[in-house]
């Protein structure tokens, strides 16, 4: 593990050194995870629409397929990227060469099945994707961060590393038990205080604040954590129909009941609180996801 840390330090330095040497610092980006108890409760669906949304808003806007082991980004919105975070992670490509643009100019970072998790990196492939990371040339104002389901390494260490969790919830006992045990798990073991909650396909509006109850009930009773109702996407077949043309609800059906609900989801994140500029490049985000990873390495050995 001291080689890890060498290394990260070598490379912080080297960052450190080459900002005296900019006129200007990277302006802060805002980090945004989203993630879930179970699978199934339209998560990457969230992930996409608000995405989008908030690039209709004017704001540069990248997403990062993290479900390591599973993509499904690029197949949700149709795309067939050549590159995959898999090559850049091999140090086959650049950042920049697996980057697809999506609708609206989104910027996505894909995945690929079977790849390795973060915390079995070794040692230069850490370094390796900080340097990626923090040579990216295109100028952004959020990345949101799509993880896997449950409480995997990976989604720990991507959510540490986010200044923002969104946990996306549905209508069903499963659900909610999951969602809980993620929370738990993140605050008790990992320290993350902050959640806002997404009811995803409710029937009603007050579903949608039931479920959200449901969950504070229990957290308020027995976790040091804060939740926020971050609002509610309605069931909408428009929605369906918009997933089989593989395009965004935002775009293909933009005055329907779901796209509504996303678009105002998007103005609700934008105003949250922005990083200190110390924080905020995406050089550190890698970094505080690969401690993340380091720390959970060093519990298990």
């Amino acid at each position: 593990m001291e080689s890890v840390h060498m290394l990260m330090s070598e490379s912080h330095d080297q960052h450190q050194a080459a900002g005296l040497r900019t006129i200007t610092e990277p302006k802060p980006v805002q980090v945004l995870a989203v993630t879930s108890g179970k699978g199934g409760v339209g998560k990457t669906n969230v992930s996409v629409n608000l995405a989008v949304s908030l690039c209709m808003q004017g704001r540069s806007v990248m997403l990062m397929d993290a479900d390591l082991g599973l993509a499904n980004i690029d197949v949700m919105l149709g795309l067939k990227p050549a590159y995959n975070l898999s090559h850049v992670i091999k140090g086959e490509r650049s950042l920049d060469e697996v980057i697809v643009e999506g609708q609206q100019g989104l910027k996505i970072i894909p995945a690929a099945s079977g790849v390795k998790l973060m915390a079995d990196l070794d040692p230069m492939e850490h370094v390796g994707l900080i340097r990626a990371f923090s040579e990216l040339s295109c100028d952004l104002d959020v990345l949101i961060v799509d993880t896997a389901a449950g409480i995997a390494d990976s989604v720990v260490s991507f959510t540490r590393a986010a200044q923002e969790v969104i946990v996306v919830v549905c209508d069903e006992p499963a659900s909610i038990t999951d969602a809980y045990a993620l929370i738990k798990v993140l605050n008790m073991d990992h320290g993350v205080q902050r959640f806002h909650i997404l009811s995803n396909m409710t029937h009603t509006a007050q579903e949608g604040h039931n479920l959200f109850s449901k969950l504070t009930r229990v957290t308020d009773q027995y976790l040091d954590a804060t939740l926020s109702f971050m609002g509610s996407v309605p069931y909408d077949d428009y929605l369906r129909k918009a997933i089989k043309r593989q395009k965004p609800v935002v775009e293909s059906y933009p005055r329907s009941r779901a796209a509504m609900a996303f678009k105002n989801l998007a103005v609700k994140a934008d105003k949250w609180p922005r990083p200190e500029a110390a924080t905020g490049s995406l050089e550190f985000f890698v970094e505080r996801l690969i401690r993340s990873s380091t720390r959970q390495t060093e519990s298990i050995t």
